[in-house]
């Protein structure tokens, strides 16, 4: 990269260089910033970032992204600090996609901003919160949606975030649910390629560290792993990412579709169901999830009964045509578990109070 030492930071130099530098380096498959489809409100542009880079920057600044910290992954209300929460999954997935797009030479800064904003809009314990949500909402739920809707109407009091069209895509298009397949067909890619390694390291990521936390729990043991997903992928939770991840990169050098090849693709599928029918329904983890739902379900419940209280706990103006419905989905979605305790506690649990001014008067004989 070579700039001019005058006037860095006043002009455009340093946004050009990056930008000149993609040009040159990036595959003719990448998505360059200076072809990015742009914003929903035009602004003007940062003399310092790229448009992906500045788009990493608002999500990392989010009140949303700081909530996933106390977001359930698979493990409601972890009393173990090793347990993934929906920020350390988000995590994971930005690094298993940027190794991916740095080795095929794709945008890393337009995949980073995918990844870290993919879960934005994910609700409090996990996919049970999200099924919750679907029965509740008027228009169904999905957490995709959601993330995007947190992006563009939720963020920042209700202006939104501004981010680029590429971004609010890839994020729209990570999700792949119970059924769903890694890869897509051409008729239902998304606008980049970047997009396509992110829903495909979200995979990678949670199928890994899921078992991995699994096994810490106790909850399984590597003994009870699938045979031939452990012959193919390895018995350790990093020579397993490690196999994807090589995988993926052998597949899809200078190609316009992200891919695993099919024997691994194979085993990555077994992994996948072994965790939706072993693992995630087992009675230790099933119990909390069954009754985290009845939680989110009771308060619901409550706040339709008591639409006051509602609207007096949300921390931005509800636009005038908003139904009651949608203001209320919003509101559950945002909760980290931590709250939703709390709230919960606050509306059903009896509470005692003290009356300092109180003096005991005597009984006149």
């Amino acid at each position: 990269m070579t700039y001019s030492s005058h006037g860095l930071t006043s002009d455009a130099t340093l946004r050009n260089s990056f930008e000149e530098l993609e040009e040159k380096s990036l595959s003719p498959f990448a998505c360059r910033a200076r072809n990015s489809r742009g914003r929903e409100k035009p602004e003007n542009s940062c003399f310092i970032r790229t448009c992906f880079q500045r788009d990493t920057d608002r999500i990392i600044h989010s009140e949303a992204f700081r909530r996933l910290k106390h977001k359930t992954q698979v493990f409601l209300s972890p009393t173990n600090d090793h347990f993934r929460t929906r920020l350390t999954h988000t995590l994971e997935v930005v690094c298993t996609a940027r190794c991916i797009s740095r080795c095929l030479n794709l945008n890393e800064d337009l995949t980073e901003a995918i990844a870290l904003g993919h879960d934005l809009g994910h609700t409090p314990f996990g996919h049970g919160g999200e099924e919750v949500l679907n029965e509740i909402s008027e228009t169904g739920f999905h957490h995709a949606a959601h993330s995007v809707r947190v992006c563009t109407r939720l963020e920042k009091n209700g202006k939104g975030l501004n981010l680029t069209q590429e971004v609010l895509d890839g994020i729209l298009k990570h999700s792949k649910g119970k059924h769903g397949s890694p890869t897509l067909d051409r008729e239902s890619l998304p606008l980049t390629v970047e997009a396509q390694v992110v829903r495909i390291a979200d995979l990678v990521a949670y199928v890994n560290h899921d078992v991995d936390d699994a096994i810490r729990a106790g909850v399984i043991t590597t003994e009870e792993l699938p045979k031939s997903t452990v012959e193919l992928l390895g018995i350790r939770h990093s020579v397993r990412i490690h196999t994807m991840i090589r995988d993926v990169i052998d597949n899809s050098v200078n190609k316009d579709i992200i891919a695993m090849s099919p024997t691994i693709k194979k085993a990555t599928d077994e992994l996948k169901k072994f965790l939706y029918n072993d693992v995630y329904l087992r009675p230790e983890i099933d119990y909390a999830v069954q009754k985290s739902k009845n939680l989110l379900r009771q308060m619901a419940e409550w706040m339709i009964k008591n639409p006051d209280e509602l609207l007096r706990h949300t921390r931005s103006l509800v636009p005038e045509n908003q139904t009651f419905n949608r203001t209320l989905v919003d509101y559950l979605a945002s909760m980290t578990d931590d709250y939703a305790i709390r709230r919960f506690k606050e509306i059903f649990v009896p509470h005692y109070y003290t009356f300092p001014n109180y003096k005991a008067t005597e009984k006149a004989d």
